[in-house]
């Protein structure tokens, strides 16, 4: 997969945009408490947020967003609220998935799904199939995913396949082979750890923390987390005059 860089448009002059970005998208259930509802109305609050970041994404050409929907420690939730997500993946991966293919988004998943429930299970591969050949925005949408779990299973499939245990035949058999590194990790809900999520493509990324709740996170809020990271200045462990 071949990606370019991109700039983000500003009043100033353009600036460079982050190549991947993932987001940890917290503070669904706080919000719904806030406001004195139900979880489930924090959790259809949050889909809203993550339509406006897919569009902002394509609108700032980033190249690939990988956004952490169901962590696999999420299966210790009550069974109701458990439920309730995956009617909600169903139902929004059905609604969706037109738009996607008309928007050029490519969806992939990654995670371990065999607990998922067969129709949805049926519904991720389909979608994946009909979005393929996409390639304005790779969307990547982390569930039931464990970046422990992730390394793991392609330390195991190394073994496996008889080859030698290095960065990069470990690298091509991880869950995000084909992606990029993440430049840019952008956590909401005021949190500032990142929670078992990509742990091998996060080796140099740039953190970014808001204390907004993911249903309020707006595309200025990320215009903002795009304009930081612009004036970072990344050395991938190098000093200043050698980076």
């Amino acid at each position: 997969m071949t990606m370019t860089s991109s700039v983000l448009k500003t009043s100033e002059p353009a600036v460079p945009v982050p190549r991947h970005v993932a987001v940890i998208m917290d503070g669904n259930g706080r919000w719904a408490s806030l406001r004195g509802r139900p979880r489930s109305f924090g959790h259809r609050a949050g889909l809203r947020s993550a339509r406006r970041l897919v569009r902002a994404s394509r609108r700032y050409r980033i190249e690939a967003l990988t956004v952490f929907a169901f962590s696999q420690e999420n299966w210790q939730r009550p069974d109701t609220e458990v439920r309730l997500l995956m009617q909600l993946f169903l139902h929004t991966l059905s609604k969706e998935l037109k738009a996607l293919r008309e928007n050029d988004i490519r969806l992939r998943f990654i995670g371990e799904h065999s607990s998922f429930p067969a129709d949805l299970r049926q519904l991720m591969r389909t979608a994946e199939a009909k979005t393929v050949r996409n390639g304005a925005l790779h969307l990547t949408v982390a569930v039931g995913y464990s970046g422990r779990w992730d390394i793991l299973q392609a330390a195991e499939a190394c073994q496996r396949q008889g080859l030698v245990l290095n960065a990069e035949n470990l690298e091509a058999h991880l869950q995000t082979a084909g992606l990029p590194s993440v430049d840019l990790l952008i956590r909401t809900g005021g949190e500032r750890r990142i929670s078992n999520f990509l742990l091998w493509p996060l080796a140099y990324t740039e953190l970014y923390f808001t204390e907004t709740l993911w249903p309020d996170f707006a595309e200025h809020d990320f215009v903002q987390a795009l304009g930081w990271f612009a004036g970072r200045e990344r050395r991938f462990g190098l000093v200043p005059e050698a980076a």
